[in-house]
């Protein structure tokens, strides 16, 4: 265990520290980096080749960028004879790779798209729903719930380009993410009380975060589909684009920011993040205490000299997450 003077443990979510002044703060051990305990995971992960091949088959396609695009991972989901609809299988992949990409600290920006034309992802796949046993669906939903809090827990930013229909799970899997592009022509809502059930994969929890308590509770009551346009004015989506002619115009805007993410510290970005997530669930006093916390993990980093002397000198700062 690493620790910190000054601070002290309050609890734990998402296997992050909830602090305030006192004692210490302790951190899992494997959540240090370069000499300085790092408050999210950012250990180096050992001869990764990058690459921007996937393969056809696959059902989750992971794409690590190259050249001026170097640290964005693009992650393209792969059902058309399902619209994308979540299944085990799917499930599952997402869940390997989240758990790859939480240890890999030269992935700095986490894009999720589709890469079936005209849907994002339609939500549970039903069709497999209908033949489980009883008793296996609240595991399954448990494991959907898992999936979408890795998601959120990545340390890195995360954006969700939508240019087709998020609905139910999907749009789940979407409020999972830091920001949401979407083109206007998506249709979006958590649409799982027409089926008698509830959002169960985190939805009843984030859409109230993002729109406030009495807009998701009306959406949620009534199932309703919005389009890009109207999710924009309620604050569901951070931009919202036209789309184009070759069905990607969220996916380029969502480039378009990752490529502004990658430019700056690595580790600051990590923190910033932490620092916010942490900092909304608490008090102002607790949360000034976690930004003051994450704060600390900056100074004795390279990447803070380099952007020092990189201003000193009026060039491009090199930072290596260092």
């Amino acid at each position: 265990m690493a620790a910190l003077a000054g601070l002290r443990v309050l609890g734990y979510s998402g296997g992050v520290a909830w602090v305030a002044r006192a004692a210490s703060w302790r951190v899992p051990r494997g959540q240090e980096l370069g000499g300085h305990v790092q408050l999210c995971r950012v250990s180096v992960c050992g001869g990764r080749q990058y690459s921007s091949e996937a393969k056809s088959e696959d059902e989750l396609r992971v794409r690590y960028l190259e050249g001026e695009e170097q640290g964005i991972v693009v992650l393209g989901i792969n059902r058309p004879q399902a619209k994308n609809a979540i299944s085990k299988g799917l499930l599952k992949s997402m869940m390997k790779t989240v758990d790859s990409l939480k240890g890999n600290n030269k992935v700095r920006t986490v894009i999720l798209r589709s890469d079936v034309p005209g849907v994002f992802c339609a939500g549970a796949d039903l069709k497999e729903r209908a033949k489980m046993h009883p008793s296996e669906v609240g595991p399954f939903v448990s494991k959907a719930r898992a999936l979408m809090n890795e998601f959120a827990n990545l340390p890195m930013p995360t954006i969700a380009a939508l240019d087709g229909a998020a609905l139910g799970g999907g749009l789940e899997m979407a409020l999972a993410t830091d920001i949401i592009v979407a083109a206007s022509s998506a249709k979006m809502g958590l649409v799982e009380t027409k089926l008698a059930i509830i959002p169960g994969a985190g939805g009843t929890q984030r859409l109230p975060r993002a729109v406030g308590v009495a807009v998701a509770k009306e959406l949620i009551f009534s199932a309703r589909v919005l389009d890009g346009n109207e999710a924009k004015v309620i604050g569901l989506v951070s931009h919202v684009v036209e789309q184009n002619d070759e069905g990607d115009a969220a996916y380029k805007r969502a480039l378009a920011l990752a490529r502004e993410f990658i430019t700056q510290g690595p580790i600051a970005m990590r923190m910033a993040k932490l620092a916010i997530n942490q900092g909304i669930e608490v008090d102002l006093a607790t949360g000034l205490a976690i930004e003051e916390a994450c704060y600390a993990q900056v100074i004795p980093t390279k990447d803070r000299i380099e952007g020092l002397l990189a201003f000193k000198d009026k060039r491009p700062p090199r930072y290596k997450g260092e």
